[in-house]
C-alpha cells in the first residue's frame, strides 16, 4: 500500500472517531406537561403546566431548576407580596431511585384573587452515588400561603424532563441504558469524594468532546507522521 493511501486511511479513520465522539450527548432536556391536581382549602383545583428541569454542575453534585410555564392553582383572595411559598419533589429514575426537594422564593408580587398562581424557579441539590443514566420528573408541588397548605400532585404519569448521565462518588465507569435526566438504585444526596463528574450544559459538553477529538486527531497526524517517515526509510 502506498504512502498516499496509508494516510488517507489514517486521516479517515480520525475524523471518523471524532464525529463519533462529538455526536455523544451528556444530557437530554424536554419540557413536559403535567396535570396537576390540587387539594386546596375551597376544594380541589386543577391545570395542566410545562415543566422545564435544567441543570448546572455543582461540586460533586448538581443544581436542578424547576421551571414551571403557567400558574397550577389560584386563591380567592389576594396574595400579598411574600405571602406564597412553594416547594417541590423532582423524582430521579434510571441508575438510582430517590428524590430531591427543591424550593425557591416567596411571591415577588402581590397575586390577586381568582388568578394563576405563578411559581417561581424552584431548586435544588443532587449528588449521584451511582453511575449511569438518571431521569428527573415533575413530583408532587406545595403551596403554602396565609396558614394554609395546598398539594398539587401530578396525575398524567408525566415522562422525564431531564436525561442525565452522571458518574457517582468512588464509581467509575460510564452510562447504563438510557433516559434529564433515568436513575435507578440508591437514593439522591450527599456523596463525598470520588471522580470529577461530567459536565451537563450544551457548551461543557462541546468544549469537553472538543477538546478529546483534538487529542484524538493530535495523535492520528502522529501516526502518519510516522507511517510517512517509515514509508520513506532507506532500505539497508
Amino acid at each position: 500500500m502506498s504512502n498516499q493511501k496509508r494516510t488517507a486511511l489514517a486521516l479517515t479513520a480520525v475524523l471518523a472517531g471524532s464525529l463519533v465522539l462529538m455526536a455523544a450527548p451528556a444530557a437530554h432536556a424536554e419540557v413536559v406537561d403535567v396535570n396537576y391536581q390540587c387539594e386546596t382549602p375551597i376544594g380541589p383545583k386543577g391545570a395542566v403546566s410545562p415543566i422545564d428541569i435544567k441543570s448546572v454542575r455543582s461540586g460533586n453534585g448538581y443544581k436542578l431548576t424547576m421551571s414551571f410555564q403557567k400558574g397550577v392553582s389560584s386563591s380567592p383572595v389576594e396574595l400579598g407580596k411574600g405571602a406564597m411559598n412553594p416547594s417541590a419533589v423532582i423524582e430521579v429514575g434510571g441508575a438510582e431511585t430517590g428524590k430531591v426537594q427543591v424550593s425557591g422564593p416567596a411571591n415577588a408580587e402581590a397575586i390577586p384573587a381568582n388568578t394563576p398562581i405563578k411559581i417561581s424557579d424552584l431548586s435544588g441539590t443532587y449528588t449521584p452515588k451511582k453511575s449511569g443514566k438518571v431521569t428527573f420528573t415533575a413530583g408532587v408541588l406545595t403551596i403554602k400561603a396565609l396558614g394554609t397548605t395546598t398539594t398539587c400532585t401530578p396525575r398524567n404519569s408525566p415522562g422525564p424532563s431531564l436525561e442525565l448521565d452522571v458518574e457517582g462518588a468512588g464509581g467509575s465507569g460510564g452510562s447504563t441504558g438510557g433516559s434529564t435526566d433515568g436513575s435507578t438504585g440508591g437514593s439522591t444526596g450527599g456523596a463525598s469524594g470520588g471522580g470529577e463528574l461530567p459536565k451537563t450544559g450544551p457548551l461543557d459538553s462541546a468544549v469537553a468532546l472538543g477538546t478529546l477529538g483534538g487529542t484524538v486527531l493530535l495523535t492520528g497526524a502522529a501516526g502518519v507522521l510516522w507511517l510517512t517517515r517509515r514509508g520513506r526509510r532507506p532500505t539497508a
